[in-house]
C-alpha cells in the first residue's frame, strides 16, 4: 500500500518509539510523587519539555504546556484566553478556513456571548493580513489564524498578522499542526503568542500535543483538577507520550532542512507530472506559499470519493479533505471558501507526502492517475460532450 495521507496520520519514528518504551514498564511513576520513581519521570518530562521549547523557539519565561493533542491545545488557547479577557472585550478574529478544532470551539464561545469575525481568504487560499487587521476592534481580545491549512497547504502571513495585532496589544494564536516538521515554526520569528503543536504530525505518538504560551499571556484553565502544568492543564501527565513528543521534536528539528528538501522535490515532481499528463487539472491553493508535503488537485468532471476507491484498487491511499470531517458528505468548507462549487469541491483529491515517501512512489502514482481520471471522466455525467474529441 502506498501511503499519501500523512496529513491524517504519521507512523511513530523508530527512534521515538525506543525513547518511549521504558516509560511503559520500567519508569512508571507519577511525576507528582515525592520519591525516586516520581523523580525519574519528572526529570524525563522536563527534559522532553526542553526539547519542545527548543523546537518551537520559546524564550525565557515562555511556557510549553503538554496536552492530549492539537484539539485540546486549541480549546485551551481559545477558551482560556477569551474567558480570561472577557471584562476587556468579547470579540475574536479568525478566518473562514480554520480547522474544525478551532472553528467549533469558537462556535461554543459565540454561545457564551463572544462575537467572532471570520475573515475570508483570497482565491489562492491565503488571508490578507490587512483584512485581518481591519477586522480588529477595540473589543478584540484574540486573533486566531492557522499557520498552514491542513487541506490545501497554504501558509498564512502569521508574522504580519502578529505585528498588526501587537500594535493594539491583541494576542495572536496560531494552530501550527499542519506546518510543524514541514516548514520552520519559530515563536520568535512568527511573533505568535500561542502556538498549537501536535505530536503525531512530527512522527510522535497520537493523543499527545502541546500549547506554547508566550510570557505575559493571561490564560485560564479549561480543565480543572490537581493543578499540573502550572495549573493551566490539570491531569496526571502522559509521561510516555510526553517523552515521545520530546524525542520527535528533537528529531524534527535536526531533520528539518533535509525533510523540506525531500518533500519539496516530491511535491514539484507530482504537480508537474500531473499537469503534463492530465488535462483540466488544477492545484488548489497557492503553489509557492504552501507547505512542501501537500498537493491538493481538482480534477474536472470527476467525484473525489470515486477517485479514492479507484486508487485504492492500486494500493494507493489518499484523501478528499480533513480526516476529522471526511465521514460527512458535505463539501469541504475550505474549498468552498476559495470559491469552488459543490461539484468542484467534491472532485478534489489530496495527496500528502512524508519522510518515507519515495520517488518510486510518485512515479507509480503518476502512472496510475491518468487512466483513473480518464475512466472516471468517461463515466461522469458532468463531462462535456466532445471532451474526448479534443
Amino acid at each position: 500500500m502506498l501511503y499519501f495521507d500523512y496529513g491524517a496520520g504519521m507512523p511513530v519514528d523508530e527512534q521515538v518509539f525506543e525513547a518511549m518504551k521504558p516509560f511503559f514498564t520500567t519508569h512508571f511513576g507519577n511525576p507528582s510523587s515525592l520519591h525516586e520513581y516520581g523523580d525519574a519521570v519528572r526529570e524525563a518530562v522536563e527534559a522532553a519539555r526542553a526539547q519542545v521549547v527548543s523546537f518551537v523557539g520559546a524564550g525565557e519565561g515562555d511556557k510549553v504546556v503538554f496536552t492530549s493533542g492539537a484539539t485540546e491545545s486549541n480549546n485551551l488557547a481559545l477558551k482560556g484566553v477569551a474567558r480570561r479577557a472577557r471584562r476587556r472585550g468579547t470579540h475574536i478574529v479568525t478566518t473562514n478556513i480554520e480547522h474544525w478544532a478551532v472553528h467549533t470551539p469558537l462556535k461554543a464561545l459565540e454561545k457564551e456571548g463572544f462575537e467572532v469575525t471570520r475573515v475570508p481568504v483570497e482565491p489562492n487560499g491565503i488571508v490578507d493580513a490587512d483584512a485581518v487587521a481591519d477586522a480588529m476592534t477595540e473589543e478584540t481580545v484574540l486573533v486566531s489564524v492557522m499557520f498552514a491549512n491542513n487541506e490545501i497547504g497554504t501558509v498564512q502571513p502569521i508574522k504580519e498578522i502578529a505585528e498588526r495585532a501587537h500594535e493594539r496589544n491583541i494576542p495572536v494564536h496560531t494552530d501550527a499542526t499542519a506546518a510543524v516538521g514541514r516548514i520552520l515554526v519559530d515563536a520568535n520569528d512568527c511573533g505568535a503568542d500561542l502556538i498549537t503543536l501536535s505530536s503525531n504530525d512530527i512522527y510522535g505518538p497520537k493523543g499527545m500535543g502541546a500549547l506554547y504560551i508566550r510570557r505575559g499571556v493571561r490564560i485560564e484553565p479549561v480543565m480543572h483538577g490537581g493543578g499540573q502544568e502550572w495549573g493551566i492543564r490539570s491531569g496526571t501527565e502522559n509521561v510516555a507520550g510526553i517523552v515521545g513528543m520530546g524525542a520527535a521534536a528533537e528529531l524534527a528539528q535536526r531533520r528539518l532542512t533535509r525533510d523540506i528538501a525531500h518533500l519539496s522535490h516530491l511535491q514539484t515532481k507530482l504537480i508537474d507530472g500531473a499537469f503534463e499528463a492530465i488535462p483540466d487539472t488544477h492545484l488548489n491553493g497557492d503553489r509557492q506559499q504552501r507547505v512542501p508535503n501537500n498537493v491538493n488537485f481538482l480534477f474536472d468532471y470527476i467525484e473525489g470519493e470515486a477517485m479514492l476507491l479507484s486508487l485504492s484498487n492500486y494500493g494507493i491511499a489518499a484523501s478528499t479533505g480533513s480526516a476529522c470531517s471526511s465521514k460527512t458528505l458535505s463539501a469541504s468548507h475550505v474549498l468552498s471558501a476559495i470559491g469552488q462549487s459543490n461539484e468542484e469541491a467534491h472532485g478534489s483529491v489530496q495527496f500528502n507526502m512524508g519522510r518515507l515517501t519515495t520517488d518510486d512512489d510518485i512515479d507509480f502514482l503518476l502512472e496510475k492517475l491518468p487512466p483513473v481520471v480518464d475512466r472516471l471522466r468517461r463515466m461522469s455525467p458532468l463531462t462535456p460532450k466532445g471532451f474526448f474529441d479534443r
